[in-house]
């Protein structure tokens, strides 16, 4: 009789366990989704009133003809617009690279070219957000960059992978171009090994 009473307990806290476990799977995964949908949805707010904020600068440009070498960037400054036609990719660029710039948008790299000036321009995204796209990048695609004081387009010269702390494809360079740099591989879950760099010179 004990033996039976026993199953019995065991049975009934195996049950308990089991709805507990789901209930709070339940909780867990409904938290995650809000999580995500809340910070997409902030990132697309961010990127609108950047992108309202930089027609706001070309039009200030075109009345006033400031110089943009008075400009001193700041972290979170919005400093342009970079648009890949054959992807369909359009996204706002700040300047930085900190976790918070990237969540909402893609980064001008410290110590690179500004956006706009002659030399190697570098810009930072995540894979799997707004740089997802260059995974379908080609040689002789066109890269257009919007800022302020122009509109400049590039053409793809060569697509690489590299070591995270290869910054070779960052180093300063004497004709007008641009590197994009993304995690890699793509579909990789958690922290990615390899870097994604994407080249292209000024038509």
């Amino acid at each position: 009789m004990k033996t039976t009473n026993n199953q019995q307990m065991l049975s009934t806290r195996s049950r308990q366990l089991l709805r507990w476990t789901k209930r709070s799977l339940f909780i867990i995964g409904g938290v995650t989704i809000a999580y995500v949908t809340l910070t997409l949805l902030y990132a697309r707010f961010c990127q609108e009133a950047a992108g309202n904020s930089l027609d706001k600068q070309i039009y200030a440009e075109a009345q006033h003809h400031a110089s943009s070498s008075r400009i001193v960037a700041k972290e979170g400054d919005v400093l342009g617009r970079i648009e890949i036609p054959r992807l369909g990719l359009t996204v706002e660029v700040f300047e930085g690279t900190t976790p918070r710039t990237l969540r909402v948008g893609v980064g001008h790299i410290e110590g690179t070219a500004l956006p706009g000036a002659s030399g190697n321009i570098g810009i930072a995204g995540h894979r799997d957000t707004f740089f997802r796209g260059l995974k379908d990048i080609r040689t002789g695609d066109e890269i257009q960059l919007q800022t302020a004081t122009g509109l400049w387009r590039y053409k793809v010269d060569w697509v690489q992978i590299v070591a995270p702390r290869d910054t070779a494809i960052l180093s300063p360079s004497t004709e007008s171009a641009i590197t994009l740099v993304t995690c890699y591989p793509f579909r990789f879950i958690g922290s990615a090994p390899e870097r994604f760099a994407v080249r292209a010179r000024k038509e």
